[in-house]
């Protein structure tokens, strides 16, 4: 009998240790013999769900069901089971909220709204040509930009500043004076800024002495933009139906970058064929344009262009174009390789420089030299000469210039409306009677 005993004993205590055996293959949906109607039921043993002994209760609701057991303090168990009776857990975390269709249409409508929102909001009118474009960057903080850069300059440059009283020094302050007075007479606005000022040495943000060459290749590349299509061919059909088109809808142009600023010159004496307007109204000149450039009209149709620059806000549009450009190469490195990327958005969307922003730039540029008494018809040839300057004109070079060719601009300019426009200008300027609100 004692035999008996312990081989009963043995298969009991292998049949208990098989009963909790939790199937892996599948959850199955647990069973009731209580009526299958009642949403609620109750069954004793053991449960397969949970592989524990007790009793389990399984509540139903639609689709989805979950298993509570007294054993397991208050843990549930959410599952749902499709058309093949096949269970499932129920997803958790932000995956989840995606499944419902509501979601998705709330986040859908939510971010439209933002974006539109943010483009609308931010999308100013080219005084003069009347273009639309989309700046992101707010004016303080492009102005606090133009500044900053400024004091690095004069940091930078620190001991080739010229001096006040230097000829030279007057002679671009002058010239830059007519300029920045033609302007306000263009915008046909009461006196916003200060008197222009000779900017001298003084302390600022310091830059490394090594860091000089850096200095001159970043400004000369600061206003690099995309390029399109669209701006490949240099002609201004779309400025007279910009301009057209905002005439009719009587838009005004944004201006408001231009008030209380407070305009300074600098003349570094370094041997670069150079000259650029910071936002915030900061005009720097190098010494090397004379050497090419003689005569004042010559200096006013440059600093015109690069005061142009100013007034339409195309650094400012260039930061936002350059975002957007980097987040589409981020996008574009998951299906194309990073070298690929960076070689084809560095010839077709970085090198050329915006043809339409060049040309908003002779073109007020050119319109506030003849308000300031010098004679526009120069201008085409100016940059004709700054052409060979930079080393003559090619058609590979062109295409990997960041400026447009000096032989297009010239003969584009000597062609367009705007010169008859800076003629008139011109002519009521010298007989003794100014033009106001032509920008």
């Amino acid at each position: 009998m004692a035999w008996y005993k312990r081989s009963k004993l043995a298969l009991d205590t292998l049949r208990t240790s098989f009963s909790r055996i939790t199937p892996k293959n599948s959850i199955r949906k647990p069973t009731s013999k209580t009526d299958p109607s009642d949403p609620i039921s109750y069954k004793s043993g053991v449960s397969r769900s949970s592989g524990t002994l007790g009793f389990q209760r399984v509540v139903k609701s639609n689709h989805y069901q979950y298993s509570y057991n007294p054993f397991l303090a208050g843990a549930r168990r959410y599952y749902y089971v499709d058309r093949n009776q096949v269970s499932h857990f129920r997803p958790r975390g932000p995956k989840r909220l995606f499944q419902n269709p509501r979601n998705v249409l709330i986040v859908v409508l939510v971010g439209s709204g933002v974006f539109i929102t943010i483009y609308f909001g931010n999308r100013e009118t080219v005084p003069y040509t009347k273009r639309k474009h989309f700046v992101l960057l707010s004016k303080s903080l492009e102005k606090q930009i133009g500044e900053t850069q400024f004091e690095q300059i004069k940091t930078s440059f620190k001991g080739k500043i010229l001096p006040a009283l230097h000829p030279e020094s007057v002679r671009v302050r002058l010239i830059a004076k007519d300029i920045i007075e033609a302007l306000q007479r263009g915008l046909q606005k009461e006196q916003v800024w200060t008197d222009l000022s000779y900017a001298s040495e003084g302390s600022g943000v310091p830059v490394g002495k090594g860091r000089r060459n850096e200095m001159l290749k970043a400004l000369s590349e600061s206003e690099d933009v995309g390029w399109s299509k669209d701006d490949e061919i240099l002609d201004d059909e779309w400025v007279q139906k910009s301009r057209r088109k905002g005439q009719e809808r009587g838009v005004e142009s944004a201006t408001g970058h231009l008030e209380g600023l407070k305009w300074e010159v600098l003349v570094v004496n370094e041997p670069v064929v150079n000259a650029f307007c910071l936002p915030g109204g900061k005009i720097v000149v190098f010494p090397g344009l004379f050497e090419h450039f003689r005569t004042d009209t010559e200096i006013a149709t440059i600093i015109g262009h690069e005061v142009g620059h100013a007034v339409a806000r195309h650094a400012a549009e260039g930061i936002t174009k350059n975002l957007w450009f980097a987040i589409l190469q981020l996008i574009l490195y998951q299906f194309v390789m990073p070298d690929v990327v960076n070689t084809m958005s560095t010839l077709f969307l970085r090198l050329p420089f915006s043809r339409k922003m060049e040309m908003e730039a002779d073109y007020i540029g050119l319109l506030l030299m003849a308000s300031a008494g010098y004679d526009p018809r120069v201008a085409p040839k100016v940059y004709e000469k700054l052409g060979q300057v930079s080393g003559g004109d090619s058609l590979m070079r062109d295409y990997l210039s960041t400026h447009p060719s000096g032989k297009k601009r010239a003969k584009m300019l000597a062609q367009a409306k705007v010169m008859e426009e800076a003629l008139s200008i011109y002519r009521e300027v010298i007989s003794g009677r100014g033009v106001e609100g032509f920008l």
